[in-house]
Parts: C-alpha cells; sequence; structure tokens
C-alpha cells in the first residue's frame, strides 16, 4: 500500500460540542456524532419547494478502526463531517431518455447520474432528499475553510476523513473518448461510469485512502470521488440505512 508523504494536522476530538448542534463522543470503542442536520452556512437554492428539514442524526461508527479483510461497497453514507452533515456522494439516478429530465430510478441504462456534475447542487455541492435532509455530494467550501486542522470527518468504518487540497491526488480519471452506449457524447462526468480507477496515477488507493504516519486514513478531495465510496475497515450500520438511527424513505432526487 503507497504511503502518502504528508504529515496531518489535527486537533483529537473524543467528546463535547463542536458547535451548538453538534456533539461528537466517545463510549468505549464508539464515536458516535450526533446533529440537527442544518448547515451554519447558506443553502440552496434547488428545485421548487426543497428546503433543509432539521433532523436527528446519530451516527455511530468504530472509534479505533482497523483494515478489514475485505472492501465493503453500495454503503449509501460515506461518512459525515466534523460539522455533523452527512456525506452521501452516490446518486439513484439513471440515464433515462424516456424522460422529460433525462433520469429516473430505473438502473436499467447502467449509467448511474454522478451528483457533482449530474444534478442540481447549491454553492457547497449539497442538496436536500425528499425527507429535506441536507448531505454534501462533493467539497463544501464554506467547512474546509472553517477547519482549524485537516480533521474532515469520519467514513462509515471509523476511520479518519482529511481534507489536504492538492496536497491529496485522486486516482480516478476520466475516461477518454466517447460513451459507446446509453447517453453517448464524452466521457464528462456527468455519470460515474465516465471515471475509472487507474492505481499510480494519484497518490490515493480506490478507497481515496492512504497510509500516513503508519496510519490509514481517507481524504476528501477536490475531483471524483470526493470522499470515500467504498471502505478498508468494517463498515456501521448507521451508514447503510442512510440516515443514522433512523430508516430513509428513499433516495436523491
Amino acid at each position: 500500500m503507497k504511503t502518502l508523504g504528508i504529515t496531518l494536522a489535527l486537533t483529537l476530538l473524543t467528546a463535547g460540542a463542536v458547535q451548538a448542534h453538534v456533539t461528537i463522543t466517545v463510549d468505549g470503542d464508539q464515536r458516535c456524532i450526533r446533529s440537527d442536520g442544518v448547515p451554519d452556512h447558506d443553502t440552496g437554492p434547488w428545485r421548487e419547494g426543497a428546503i433543509v428539514e432539521q433532523q436527528d442524526h446519530a451516527f455511530c461508527m468504530d472509534a479505533t478502526p482497523e483494515l478489514a479483510d475485505t472492501i465493503t461497497r453500495n454503503v449509501r453514507v460515506s461518512g459525515i463531517t466534523v460539522t455533523g452533515i452527512p456525506l452521501r456522494p452516490g446518486t439513484a439516478e439513471y440515464y433515462d431518455a424516456s424522460t422529460e429530465r433525462g433520469y429516473s430510478r430505473d438502473p436499467s441504462s447502467g449509467w448511474n447520474v454522478e451528483g457533482v456534475g449530474g444534478l442540481i447542487m447549491d454553492a457547497q455541492n449539497a442538496h436536500v432528499d425528499g425527507d429535506g435532509m441536507y448531505h454534501y455530494h462533493g467539497i463544501p467550501s464554506a467547512v474546509v475553510e472553517g477547519l482549524e486542522n485537516t480533521l474532515f470527518g469520519y467514513a462509515a468504518d471509523g476511520f479518519e476523513i482529511h481534507y489536504v487540497g492538492d496536497q491529496a491526488q485522486s486516482s480516478w480519471q476520466l475516461k477518454s473518448g466517447e460513451r459507446a452506449s446509453g447517453p453517448g457524447g464524452a466521457h464528462d462526468g456527468t455519470y460515474v461510469q465516465d471515471y475509472e480507477f487507474i492505481a499510480g496515477s494519484g497518490d490515493l488507493d480506490e478507497c481515496n485512502g492512504a497510509m500516513v504516519d503508519g496510519r490509514y486514513v481517507y481524504f476528501a478531495t477536490d475531483t471524483y470521488p470526493f470522499f470515500p465510496r467504498c471502505f478498508k475497515g468494517t463498515v456501521s450500520s448507521d451508514f447503510i440505512g442512510g440516515r443514522g438511527n433512523r430508516t430513509p424513505p428513499g433516495g436523491d432526487g
């Protein structure tokens, strides 16, 4: 596994309030982040009627994560920021030429719409789902600019997520040429399938992670996949459903 030659600056967050509506606590082997899901920056606009609704987030994950023997994929929420907002880079939308907006929940085309570049986002690369849950699909400048250190959040398996700007480069790259099926046109990042993992083309592995100072960490990057979309540790069930200890009503829209 490649070792990234940078030093991370962080303040150990073990307990207490990060801000009024967010608490991060560690009890035994569990770290829990609770928040109302309302960001402390401007949001929107999106589709008509879409607004941020207060949530009751309670995401708990391993406080002492270890690398597992297998990689876990298809996790609804990748992690949560230290400011209490979920990271949900993927979408449930697929190219569908039969619809007015060009996509639907029908996966038969095989072309999964990418959130950043494919759906309507606000200035922080975020939007709300049908239940008003605000979540990030890409890097929120208001959050990373306000960090006191490089610690951006925690992943679904408990490993830290750091933001270090261009010091860490994703190894996912846009494919060259034209799409051979589906929507046609050039691979421009509108769809997940426009990207391919090319080992060694960046600093990070396929899950957007690397070894730093002898420990494994993930990175939030300015380019795809933005946040980890697969996981090297044991994923908490709170992230699989997508709403902490609540059952989600549906996907993105």
